[in-house]
C-alpha cells in the first residue's frame, strides 16, 4: 500500500507542479482550476475547464448512451427479453472491469514515466502510448490500429444516426442528403481542443439521453402493445449473436478512457468512475429497451431505430432533436482521439493556436463523412463494429495487456496500483482476465463476427451501397402525388 500511496502522491504532485495541461490539451494549472480571486471563476472556467471526477463521470456516462439507446429494442427483438437484460448486465460489468484495467495501466505508465522526469506538458497521453511504454512497439501498433478503426466507425455511426433521426421529423429530404448536412455540422468539432473542454457538453448530453430513454419507456407503455404483437425471439443464431454483439458495443465506450483520464486533475480517482456511470446507464437502457420491445415485438426486426415505430408527437420530436444534439457531442468524443493521433503524425500536436489545429484536423472528418454515405445501415453496422473492433479494443487487449504488464513478481511488487479491495489477489485478477479474453474471443468475436457480418452483407445485398434512404417508407408521400395533377 505504501508504493501505491507514493505513486498516487507523485502523480498529483506532478500535475500541480508542472501545470501539465495549460494549453487546453488536458487539465489546467492549479490557479486555473480553483482561482485565487473571483474573476477567475467566470463563465469560461465554469463551462469549459473540467477535470474533476464528476466531469469524468459525466463524460463516461454520456459517451455510453448515444444512438445505441435507439437500437437496443432492435437487439431485444433478436435476443428476446430475458437474454437482452442478462447481456446488458453481463457486458456492463465486463466493460466496467476492463475500463478499470485501462485506468490501472495508465497510472502505471504515468508513474514510471514521471520517475524518469518525463513531462507531459502540451501532450495528451493516449492508449497506444500506454501500450508502447509498458509492452513495446508491437503492442503500440495493435492498439493504434484497433482503436483508430473503432473510433473511425464510431464516428461514422453517429453521422448515420443523425440522418436517421432527423428523417422522422422532416422527411422532405432523404437520409443521404441529411448525412451530407450533418457531416458539415459535425466537422465543427475540430474546434474543441480536448476532453478537458467537454464539461458542459457531457452534462447536457447525459440530460438529453435521460430524457430520450424515459420518453421511450413512457411512450411505449402509453401506446400499449400493437394488435397481434408477437415476441418470438430468439429464432435464429445469426440474429441472436448479432443482437448480443450490439450490446457488447453498447458498453464498449472506453476507447476514449485514457484521454478522459488524462483530462482529470487527479486521474487516480478514475478507478470506479466507469462502473458508476454504467450503473446509471442501466437505469436508462433496460427500462426503455424492455418497454419498446414489449409494445412492438417482432416488428422491431425491420426497424432498427426505435423512433420509427413510436407515435409522432411533440414529445417524440423533442427526443429526436435532443438526440441529434447529443450525437453531435458523441461524434466529437469519438473523433477527438483521432484528431490527437493525426496531430502527432503531422507534428501539430504542440500547436497552441486553436484555428491552426482545427484546420489540420479537417482531413480526419472527410473519410468519416464518406463512409457514412457508403454504409448507411444503422443497426447492423453497430453489431459489426462491436464484434470485429470493440471485442479487441475494449475487452481482449486491456485484459491481455494487464496480465503481461504484471507477469513478473517485481512488476507486481512495485505496481502503482494494487488489486482492488474486493479481490486482494493477483491470481484472482488473472482468472477474471483470462475468462474475459476467452469469452469475448469465442462469443463476441467468433460467433458475433460471423453473425454480424452475415447480417451486414444481407443489408448490402438488399439495399445496396450508397443507399439513398435506408429503411424509409416513401409510400405515404408517393401515393397521393397523382391526385394533384
Amino acid at each position: 500500500m505504501l508504493h501505491q500511496k507514493q505513486g498516487e502522491e507523485a502523480i498529483v504532485s506532478n500535475y500541480n507542479d508542472t501545470g501539465d495541461h495549460h494549453d487546453g490539451n488536458g487539465g489546467g494549472d492549479d490557479e486555473e482550476h480553483h482561482g485565487d480571486d473571483g474573476s477567475t471563476l467566470n463563465v469560461k472556467s465554469l463551462l469549459w475547464h473540467g477535470g474533476s471526477a464528476y466531469d469524468a463521470w459525466f463524460s463516461c456516462a454520456s459517451n455510453q448512451v448515444a444512438q445505441v439507446l435507439l437500437t437496443l429494442p432492435y437487439s431485444f427483438s433478436q435476443l428476446g427479453m430475458l437474454s437482452g437484460v442478462i447481456f446488458q448486465v453481463f457486458y456492463g460489468i465486463l466493460g466496467s472491469w476492463t475500463a478499470y484495467l485501462i485506468s490501472v495501466l495508465y497510472i502505471e505508465y504515468r508513474s514510471r514515466k514521471e520517475k524518469e522526469n518525463y513531462s507531459f506538458k502540451n501532450h495528451v497521453i493516449q492508449w497506444f502510448e500506454v501500450l508502447d511504454g509498458l509492452l513495446g512497439s508491437y503492442w503500440k501498433a495493435i492498439g493504434l490500429a484497433f482503436n483508430c478503426t473503432f473510433l473511425l466507425f464510431g464516428s461514422v455511426i453517429q453521422l448515420i444516426a443523425c440522418a436517421s433521426n432527423i428523417y422522422y421529423i422532416n422527411d422532405h429530404l432523404d437520409k443521404r442528403t441529411w448525412t451530407y448536412i450533418f457531416g458539415a455540422c459535425c466537422a465543427t468539432t475540430v474546434f474543441i481542443p480536448s476532453f478537458h473542454n467537454y464539461r458542459i457538453w457531457s452534462f447536457l448530453g447525459l440530460g438529453m439521453t435521460t430524457y430520450t430513454a424515459w420518453y421511450m419507456t413512457i411512450a411505449a407503455i402509453v401506446h400499449g402493445q400493437d394488435e397481434g404483437v408477437q415476441h418470438t425471439a430468439p429464432t435464429k443464431m445469426v440474429l441472436y449473436f448479432t443482437g448480443a454483439t450490439n450490446i457488447l458495443y453498447t458498453f464498449g465506450g472506453h476507447a476514449v478512457t485514457v484521454e478522459i483520464m488524462h483530462a482529470m486533475w487527479k486521474p487516480q480517482k478514475f478507478k470506479y468512475i466507469y462502473l458508476g456511470a454504467t450503473l446509471y446507464v442501466f437505469t436508462l437502457t433496460i427500462p426503455s429497451a424492455t418497454a419498446v420491445y414489449w409494445a412492438f415485438g417482432d416488428e422491431l426486426l425491420t426497424h432498427s431505430n426505435a423512433f420509427s415505430l413510436l407515435p409522432k408527437t411533440r414529445w417524440r420530436d423533442t427526443a429526436v432533436i435532443l438526440m441529434l444534439i447529443h450525437q453531435f457531442i458523441t461524434f466529437g468524443f469519438a473523433c477527438t482521439p483521432l484528431y490527437f493521433v493525426w496531430e502527432k503524425v503531422i507534428g501539430m500536436h504542440d500547436t497552441k493556436s486553436i484555428c491552426l489545429r482545427a484546420l489540420a484536423r479537417l482531413p480526419v472528418v472527410i473519410p468519416i463523412w464518406f463512409l457514412a454515405i457508403i454504409f448507411p445501415f444503422f443497426g447492423p453496422i453497430n453489431s459489426a463494429v462491436g464484434a470485429l473492433l470493440v471485442s479487441f479494443t475494449v475487452y481482449i487487449i486491456p485484459a491481455l495487456a494487464h496480465m503481461l504488464t504484471y507477469r513478473k513478481a517485481s512488476a507486481r511488487q512495485n505496481a502503482a496500483e494494487k488489486p482492488p479491495f474486493f479481490l486482494r489477489s493477483w491470481t484472482a485478477m488473472y482468472v477474471i482476465n483470462t475468462f474475459i479474453v476467452v469469452w469475448v474471443l469465442i462469443v463476441g468475436f467468433g460467433f458475433g463476427g460471423w453473425a454480424s457480418m452475415t447480417n451486414f452483407a444481407r443489408q448490402v445485398s438488399t439495399f445496396g451501397l450508397f443507399a439513398k434512404c435506408y429503411q424509409c417508407k416513401p409510400q405515404p408521400h408517393v401515393a397521393p402525388a397523382p391526385n394533384h395533377h
